[in-house]
């Protein structure tokens, strides 16, 4: 149902799994091995793991959210005449709602990759997939209220696929310090298409 790899101008996408990573090394960049893992999750809804048997877990799960339509989760790796080609720079992935037809993109980007647009670049991507090639109806994108950088990312993409900013939902999400309020903008089927129309025209 889902790509197990694709490829957009600079990023090159790889299912997340067993195979094409090894725990060990996701364990090294997902932990506090990574000396600069908090800042990369500060707004994400995962803490750093703490064990190589967590980074093994988490790896297992995806696998398993993937064979179960759940949940799609892509290694971002930058290609040839980038800084770090072949390095996993982060991840990519996509939540379903399949009775809302629904889905919910996200990323986790290291912090030697900020700053490039890869944010951006993964989001045309993943709507692409979830509007050409799953036919879904509506994309939803949450976002922390205090991620300011983040935010001026996804105004724009979502400016760019015709989409729209909803509101400020309070206390919308937990995190481990407590509710936090989350923007959330979205972007429709019939919207991303027009928007795709008019760049093609």
């Amino acid at each position: 149902m889902f790509p197990e790899t694709l490829e957009t101008d600079r990023l090159r996408f790889e299912r997340c799994s067993r195979e094409s990573i090894d725990p060990l090394e996701f364990y090294d960049l997902t932990s506090r091995r990574n000396p600069t893992i908090e800042a990369e999750t500060r707004y994400l809804p995962w803490e750093p793991l703490e064990t190589p048997a967590d980074a093994a877990a988490r790896l297992e799960g995806f696998e398993r959210t993937w064979d179960e339509r759940e949940r799609a989760e892509w290694l971002l790796r930058p290609k040839a005449g980038e800084d770090g080609a072949g390095e996993v720079a982060g991840t990519a992935t996509l939540l379903f709602e399949w009775n809302r037809d629904l889905a919910y993109p996200g990323i986790w980007l290291r912090k030697p990759f900020w700053g490039r647009g890869y944010s951006g670049e993964r989001a045309d991507a993943l709507l692409e997939i979830a509007f050409e090639r799953l036919d879904l109806e509506v994309v939803a994108i949450p976002l922390h209220r205090e991620n300011e950088k983040s935010l001026r990312a996804v105004e724009r993409y979502v400016e760019r696929h015709g989409g729209r900013y909803e509101g400020l939902l309070r206390n919308h999400a937990v995190r481990a310090d407590g509710p936090i309020d989350h923007h959330r903008f979205s972007i429709a089927r019939e919207e991303y298409l027009e928007s795709e129309g008019e760049d093609r025209a």
